[in-house]
């Protein structure tokens, strides 16, 4: 995600666009579900299928239910929350076992532009503020490239991406550096107060989003390119890794050589991206879901992605560890900053530039 100020989203809209569509008779389409303050993010537990809760990056998050948005927010950490550009109350995840224990996790930056990731209980329709308990701080050097992803994954484990801290070209030299939170997808246990995060893979710039597949634990991750590439990772569930995978950044963008890239750290095993794009499409890629609704059965088992600068919206599906079938869909968001999925597995898009959340519908 970039900074707001491109003048490019201000021309754009959600609408149609035969390019890509196929001539399609079963072609895609977006249905308005609600409106918010700068939504960036959706998400919901397994065990509330009538509910979806919108982060808003001043700091606050909503729930729409059944149509209607609640006037109290479920959680609301304006005070606490630096807003604005790459910047604010970023993610949430539930706890897998959400209905039983009420637990979730946010990821912001804090009123110093600082990253945190913080627990909190529930009591069923809102956070209690005095269950706050601290699981992350890291002192950052730059107002961009903060990631900001947290999901629970197929392990059972809470997932964090980090973004390389920001400026341009990594100054920092954080992508292939091991020694530093930056750059980085960790995952922590959450049931023992002892554990540490583990490190999973490095070399990325700003992961904007990541997502497993709820089918069978793939992952996808989008990560955020620097003056030419766009990228899409894969690694398939189970795939074995001794080491910390490297996902090349900045020795590679996208899959081009990086120039005056740092060298490429030996340990762990280089992943490539699955597809790329040139900013020929675009400029900051947003990293979305594979679809495992029941509404639309024409996108089942594809990966949806899209651009926040020029709103382009695409889809492809794995097949052996390859990109396949990569169609643009027929519909663009303007400032696409999120997708996001309810209990059920339905789709749904978030537009900072309107406020919209949008759900897939065929």
């Amino acid at each position: 995600m970039r900074t707001l100020a491109v003048a490019l989203l201000a021309s754009l809209a959600v609408t149609a666009c035969a390019a890509g569509a196929g001539g399609r008779e079963d072609a895609l389409r977006l249905v308005r579900v609600g409106t918010f303050s700068a939504p960036v993010y959706v998400a919901a537990p397994r065990t509330e299928p009538n509910r979806i809760y919108v982060v808003e990056q001043a700091g606050r998050i909503r729930v729409l239910e059944n149509g209607r948005v609640r006037a109290t927010p479920f959680l609301d950490i304006v005070s606490q929350v630096q807003s604005g550009g790459e910047q604010g109350l970023l993610s949430v995840a539930f706890h897998p076992n959400y209905a039983e224990n009420r637990l979730f996790y946010v990821d912001y930056t804090d009123t110093n532009g600082d990253t945190r990731i913080v627990e909190f209980r529930s009591d069923g329709t809102k956070a209690i503020p005095s269950s706050r308990r601290q699981l992350v701080f890291v002192k950052d050097f730059a107002s961009n490239h903060n990631g900001g992803q947290l999901q629970f994954g197929p392990d059972g484990l809470l997932w964090w991406g980090n973004g390389d801290g920001g400026g341009a070209g990594d100054p920092q030299h954080n992508g292939q550096n091991l020694s530093r939170p930056f750059a980085k997808i960790m995952r922590l246990n959450v049931a023992n107060p002892r554990a540490r995060w583990q490190l999973y893979a490095y070399g990325l710039r700003n992961p904007w989003r990541f997502s497993f597949d709820r089918a069978n634990g793939d992952l996808y991750i989008a990560d955020v390119g620097q003056g030419d590439r766009e990228e899409i990772d894969y690694v398939r569930r189970g795939a074995k890794a001794r080491t910390p995978l490297n996902f090349g950044w900045n020795t590679y963008e996208g899959r081009e050589r990086y120039p005056g890239g740092d060298r490429l750290l030996s340990r762990g095993r280089l992943v490539q991206p699955v597809t790329d794009y040139s900013h020929d499409l675009g400029c900051s890629v947003t990293g979305g879901y594979v679809y495992r609704g029941r509404t639309v059965k024409s996108a089942v088992g594809r990966y949806f992605y899209g651009d926040y600068c020029s709103g382009i919206v695409w889809s492809l599906k794995m097949s052996n560890g390859k990109a396949t079938g990569l169609r643009r869909e027929p519909f663009k968001v303007a400032g696409l900053s999120s997708f996001g999925e309810d209990a059920r597995g339905e789709l749904y898009v978030t537009s900072l530039d309107t406020g919209a959340v949008y759900r897939l519908a065929g």
